[in-house]
């Protein structure tokens, strides 16, 4: 099984990636990791938070197993095609959105983490602002 790490403010969050679902977003992600970076509130999604990626020079990426209603825990890889580039971690119920209306992002992980630990996740970021996070691919 192909892991990847999301490390937020110490905690180390586990996810399986799908290179088979989506491939080109799975080998753009083990590119660019490690990636030292922060995660933040989303602004128009819902209960969820986001990485800002779009300082990273992406290859073309096609939509691949792209969803806009993630389940919680379903990392989405969103190459920019109508917004900013960003890996979207859904914390509970999430429609995928900016101004420039529904997205559909690349699912190409799924974090094994309870529900409960992901709300408090996303709580921490809506009252505290951002938190230290890398994502990587675990050893």
């Amino acid at each position: 099984m192909s892991e990847l790490e999301l490390v937020v403010d110490g905690d180390v969050l586990t996810a399986e990636l799908h290179p088979d679902a989506a491939p080109e977003s799975v080998a753009a992600v083990r590119e660019f990791t490690p990636l030292h970076t922060e995660l933040m509130h989303v602004r128009w999604s819902g209960i969820a938070t986001w990485i800002n990626i779009d300082e990273i020079d992406l290859p073309e990426i096609p939509r691949e197993n792209h969803t806009v209603y993630p389940s919680c825990g379903d990392l989405l890889l969103y190459p920019g095609y109508r917004n900013e580039q960003e890996i979207l971690v859904p914390c509970g119920p999430t429609c995928f959105k900016s101004p420039a209306g529904e997205l559909a992002g690349n699912h190409f992980a799924t974090l094994d983490t309870p529900r409960e630990d992901l709300r408090a996740m996303e709580q921490r970021t809506l009252q505290d602002g951002a938190l230290e996070a890398t994502v990587r691919l675990a050893d």
